[in-house]
């Protein structure tokens, strides 16, 4: 079946690109035009819809023959004026002459489904799509040039062949081992573990630059936490004032500190009321808190916070006195560009904790497999050969499954459902 969507955000905007792929894309394309076009030419054409054919709009129009295309079937791109009206009546009379309406994410699931990319590359291309930082889309053009799978390769490779070695060594009497082969043994598996931790760590740090770190500002009334995150901000985003309980709600914006993208958030002041609004204010405050993967505070927190989440004591008003923690002004922007490496390292530090949970998909699913095999090779007795070899047959057998993977309907369903239509 052809499908067809609009492939560029809507709004008011110069350019909009419809884009149509299926079997009919080149016959959807003559039909809106009047000639079939011309494979790797781009061609400037009048748009026609309708049953009166009456003139939509004059068109840029991209074709692409299968398999050279992004979803590696027949693929037609019309580039017409943006806004509400034009790039509607367009997709409109691709559906009129047999095209329907792509799905989320159906573009790229297509190309998954004819080889043109694979799951990690599926997920980079909503990645990049998605990154908010210079260093969150880096990290999605590494994913969509395969560096992931090619990191996962070698890592099987490395311990496949060390397999080998110690299963021929099993087969043979150990007076005929070389000198130094135990030792040279334990030296390649501490290397390969190593390895793999860190592979570990990239795929945590992947997670948060995806998904975005979680910093929180907390304290008591007028410590200085809408001033601090407005100076953070660079913009007067939150209200200030000396009145204590102002910031009743929380109030978030994305940021980017260190090429993290984080979304900090601003809540009530901590502490006892008998406001039935504020209190509600403060309870929002200790819930975010207790999920904050950095907690930036102005004061002693008498709340939880999240396992393994990271506390940054601040003193936000340093241009009044000097105090106890991290030295910051608001009003003068002392200590802000060290707050923001502090809350940098705390996720650096956050990526490196074992544990957690890195998110779903792929992406879960290197991680599990990893880890296996690391514990595995944690567990090799280099001094007993025979155990030895099991412990790493097991870490390149965890290595093996996951680089033969295959991917349930849910996990496709689950990844293609957060693509906009477009895509």
């Amino acid at each position: 079946m052809t499908i067809a969507a609009i492939a560029t955000a809507s709004g008011r905007g110069g350019v909009a690109v419809v884009r149509v792929s299926g079997p009919d894309a080149f016959l959807v394309a003559e039909r809106l035009t009047g000639t079939v076009p011309k494979p790797g030419r781009v061609s400037l054409r009048r748009l026609r819809g309708g049953e009166d054919g009456r003139v939509i709009d004059d068109a840029v129009v991209l074709a692409f023959r299968a398999p050279h295309s992004y979803t590696g079937e027949d693929v037609v791109e019309f580039q017409c004026h943006g806004g509400a009206v034009t790039p509607r009546r367009v997709l409109e009379a691709c559906f009129a002459v047999g095209a329907r309406l792509a799905r989320r994410g159906e573009f790229t699931e297509r190309a998954l489904l004819n080889g043109k990319l694979d799951i990690e590359q599926a997920e980079a291309v909503l990645d990049l799509v998605d990154a908010k930082t210079d260093r969150a889309a880096d990290m999605a053009l590494a994913g969509l040039a395969g560096q992931r799978r090619q990191a996962l390769r070698a890592l099987y490779d490395e311990a496949l062949d060390l397999s080998t070695t110690l299963e021929h060594a099993l087969d043979v009497d150990e007076g005929e081992l070389p000198s130094g082969f135990a030792d040279g043994i334990a030296r390649r598996v501490a290397a390969l573990r190593d390895r793999i931790g860190g592979e570990i760590r990239r795929a945590k740090e992947r997670q948060i630059l995806r998904d975005g770190a979680l910093v929180v500002l907390a304290g008591p009334p007028n410590a200085g936490k809408s001033s601090l995150m407005n100076a953070l901000l660079g913009e007067s985003r939150v209200l200030v004032s000396d009145t204590p309980g102002t910031t009743r709600d929380t109030i978030e914006a994305w940021l980017d500190l260190g090429g993290w993208p984080v979304r900090l958030v601003d809540t009530a002041g901590l502490r006892e009321t008998g406001d039935a609004v504020e209190a509600a204010g403060v309870r929002r405050a200790a819930d975010e808190v207790a999920r904050a993967d950095v907690v930036i505070a102005l004061a002693p927190l008498e709340v939880p916070v999240a396992p393994g989440a990271a506390v940054v004591a601040v003193h936000a008003k340093c241009d009044l006195g000097r105090g106890e923690g991290l030295n910051v002004s608001a009003k003068t922007g002392e200590g802000l560009g060290e707050l923001a490496k502090a809350v940098a390292a705390a996720l650096e530090r956050r990526a490196e904790m074992d544990g957690g949970d890195v998110g779903g998909n792929a992406a879960e699913a290197d991680v599990a497999a990893l880890t296996a095999a690391r514990q595995a090779l944690s567990e090799a007795a280099v001094g007993d050969p025979v155990l030895a070899a099991n412990a790493v047959r097991t870490a390149a057998e965890r290595l093996g499954v996951r680089m033969g993977a295959t991917y349930s309907a849910d996990l496709l369903e689950n990844l293609f459902s957060r693509f906009c239509v477009g895509k």
